[in-house]
């Protein structure tokens, strides 16, 4: 496997700049042995049944739980999330481990499908190694959104996290090793984002999985295509919040707020553009901004602290020129907005208004703690709006008309509305997005038949008859 790699891993607290750790790269041999050892882990635990996959899979939550302090302090200090809503994470990644362990047995249940066979049926088997690039926004969540249902429905994984977050990617390959599932089930690599093709062209990679920026998405998936590899794409998001005159404002406004600063601004699903009925346009602005400078930005290891650091200076420095450019095409800022003086890479919640579709703001992905506002003149106009971006991937409406709402929800082009809530990823919900946010499913039962073959079997001697077909299909 040739791999050329000499930049350091480097963990770099967002809060003080300072350096945490730093790791040399995999090398050519150590990403091939660590491959090897999860594919021949994967064959041993392919052979074991749901029941006894369970088992390890329910430590793991527990496990999570035990080490909760542990792991979400790392979080913390390695991409700035404030420390109340790391653990937050946490807690849903044992939530996860427990779903999956319940109801993975009925996900994944032979289907029987008549037929002119004596008995057709359709088994769902395993893959074998899932490849997952993973994001640092939610460093545990997002590998433990995969890796439950794949591990559960009797897949290996070779994890590649974000090179900013090293430390959670050995804390969770820690995690699964404790928890009791085989040796080298789950094997991360630290390697920068440049030694993916060779492993992705490898044999032993079946699949794989990538949550992140729309052009990693299509870089990953040009050469899993070349490679005939199967890929679920969670990517980019600028999910419109949709508020109508209907609306009850003061519950819109509390969601919105948290809806859009949750982790800084920085998750694909954080509501990004607000598009509000020029009815209530002004009471919603004059509400939001007030609530938002009211966020106490600080110190992410303090539990008082709302909003932390974002994760990375240059992340910080692409936020801010939207934001000026915004400003100077016409926008207004309805909240105090630019970066915090001092150490760390902190941002002002901020509140655009005035906003037009051209601005970055709208147009663009923005990754931080800054609300765009669109006011438009009916509900049609918002699905307009709404729909008007190259992303799909979450929305939210708000109206008191539930069944107006439901109507309006399959309208909007993204892979989930929520109505009169935030959106949220959910163990028993599907997750993805179209567009440019993606494609495939995580989560529920759609998501744990993803990696598998879908192996349909027939059993004869044929009964009856059957349509007449070409022979050679």
């Amino acid at each position: 496997m040739a791999v050329s790699a000499t930049t350091r891993i480097v963990s770099v607290n967002p809060a003080t700049e300072e350096v945490l750790a730093s790791f040399d790269p995999f090398t050519p041999d150590e990403i091939d042995g660590a491959l090897a050892e999860v594919d021949d882990a994967f064959r041993v635990w392919r052979e074991r049944p749901l029941d006894e996959r369970a088992v390890p899979m329910r430590r793991l939550a527990s496990l999570l739980r035990d080490r909760s302090e542990r792991y979400a302090r790392l979080i913390t200090i390695e991409m700035g999330k404030p420390i109340t809503e790391a653990k937050g994470e946490i807690e849903k990644c044992a939530w996860a481990c427990e779903h999956f362990a319940e109801h993975a047995k009925r996900y994944l249940a032979d289907m029987v499908i008549p037929s002119n066979a004596t008995r057709s049926l359709v088994a769902f088997e395993p893959l074998g190694v899932v490849l997952a690039v993973m994001p640092w926004n939610f460093p545990f969540w997002q590998v433990v959104r995969f890796a439950a249902p794949a591990f559960m429905a009797g897949n290996g994984a070779l994890l590649k996290h974000a090179s900013n977050v090293p430390q959670c990617a050995l804390a969770i390959e820690e995690a699964v090793r404790d928890a009791g599932f085989p040796e080298g089930l789950l094997r991360t690599v630290l390697v920068s984002g440049g030694a993916i093709e060779p492993i992705i062209a490898d044999d032993r990679i079946r699949a794989v999985t990538l949550t992140g920026s729309s052009d990693t998405g299509s870089r990953i998936a040009e050469l899993a295509g070349r490679a005939l590899k199967k890929t679920v794409l969670e990517l980019g998001g600028s999910d419109p919040f949709i508020v109508l005159a209907d609306a009850d404002l003061d519950a819109a406004t509390a969601t919105a707020v948290r809806a859009r600063n949750q982790n800084a601004g920085q998750s694909c699903i954080a509501a990004k553009r607000f598009i509000v009925e020029r009815g209530v346009a002004e009471s919603f602005e004059r509400a939001f901004a007030k609530a938002v400078e009211s966020l106490a930005v600080g110190d992410p290891l303090d539990a008082r602290t709302q909003i932390g650091p974002l994760a990375r200076r240059d992340l910080r420095e692409t936020l801010e020129r939207q934001v000026q450019t915004s400003l100077r095409m016409g926008a207004r800022a309805a909240a105090a907005t630019g970066p915090l003086d001092g150490k760390g890479y902190f941002y002002r919640p901020t509140v655009l208004t005035e906003v037009e579709e051209e601005m970055p703001v709208f147009k663009e992905e923005t990754f931080g703690p800054v609300a765009a506002v669109v006011r438009v003149s009916d509900a049609d106009a918002a699905v307009r709006v709404a729909n008007d971006s190259p992303y799909g991937l979450g929305a939210n409406l708000w109206t008191r008309d539930v069944a107006r709402a439901e109507r309006l929800a399959r309208r909007i082009e993204s892979g989930s509305v929520f109505i009169n809530g935030m959106v949220a990823s959910d163990p028993r919900l599907p997750f993805g997005g179209i567009k440019r946010s993606g494609y495939g499913r995580e989560l529920s039962e759609f998501g744990i038949r993803e990696f598998t073959n879908v192996q349909t079997i027939w059993i004869g001697p044929a009964q009856g008859t059957q349509p007449k077909a070409p022979q050679s299909e």
